[in-house]
C-alpha cells in the first residue's frame, strides 16, 4: 500500500494559491481559513480605530491594517504566513510596494491578536513566531479569559497582555486588567484602558 503525503506549501505558493475571498493563513504548510465572531471584530476594530486615531493626533508615520499577511518562521523553520487581527505598520515600509499584495516579510511595528477558541496559536505559536520576526510590541487581548490559568491567574480575568521586544531579542510581558490604562511603546501617550479594549 502507498500514501501520498500532500506537499507543504511554501509562503510563495500561499500567496499564489490563496483564495482572494476571505482572510487565511498559511500553517504548517497548509492554507487556513481565518474566521471570526462579531465579539471578536469589535474588539479588533475597536483597537484599530484607536490606533488610527492616535496616528492621526500625532501624525506618525504609520498605518493600521487588519488584512496584512507576513511570513514568519518556526522554531522548526517551517515558513508561515500570519494575519493578525491588527498590524500596525511603518508607513514607508507599506508604501515601498504599493502595487504589491498585502503580503510582508520584515517587521511590523505592533501586531495585536483577539483570542478565539484557538487561544494556543496566540499564546504560543504566534507569540514564538513574532518574537522571531522582531515585531517589537505584540498584544494579546483575551477578552473572553480563555486562556490557561498560566496567563490569566485564578479566577481568570479578561486580560490585555502587551509584549514588548527587550535588547536581548526576547519579549517581557505585561498584564493589564480593568481601569488599567494599557502601556505601550509604539503608543506611548495612548489613553485607553484594559476595560475599553476587553468590553468593544
Amino acid at each position: 500500500m502507498t500514501t501520498f503525503t500532500k506537499p507543504k506549501l511554501t509562503f510563495e505558493q500561499f500567496l499564489d494559491q490563496c483564495p482572494e475571498e476571505g482572510f487565511y493563513e498559511l500553517v504548517d504548510g497548509e492554507i487556513v481559513s481565518v474566521r471570526s465572531t462579531r465579539n471578536h471584530d469589535d474588539v479588533a476594530d475597536f483597537a484599530a480605530d484607536s490606533f488610527k486615531d492616535e496616528i492621526k493626533r500625532l501624525n506618525l508615520n504609520y498605518v493600521v491594517k487588519n488584512t496584512a499577511v507576513f511570513r514568519t518562521i518556526t522554531a522548526k523553520g517551517i515558513e508561515q504566513g500570519r494575519k493578525p487581527d491588527v498590524s500596525v505598520i511603518d508607513r514607508d515600509l507599506w508604501r515601498s510596494n504599493r502595487s504589491a499584495y498585502a503580503a510582508l516579510d520584515q517587521p511590523i511595528k505592533l501586531a495585536v491578536e483577539v483570542t478565539s477558541t484557538n487561544w494556543e496559536d496566540d499564546y504560543i505559536d504566534k507569540l514564538d513566531e513574532y518574537q522571531r520576526l522582531r515585531i517589537q510590541e505584540y498584544w494579546i487581548v483575551d477578552y473572553l479569559a480563555i486562556g490557561d490559568r498560566k496567563y490569566l491567574g485564578q479566577p481568570k480575568e479578561p486580560t490585555v497582555f502587551v509584549f514588548l521586544l527587550n535588547a536581548d531579542g526576547e519579549y517581557d510581558r505585561n498584564a493589564f486588567k480593568g481601569s488599567e490604562r494599557i502601556i505601550s511603546q509604539t503608543f506611548p501617550e495612548l489613553k485607553l484602558t484594559a476595560e475599553q479594549i476587553l468590553t468593544a
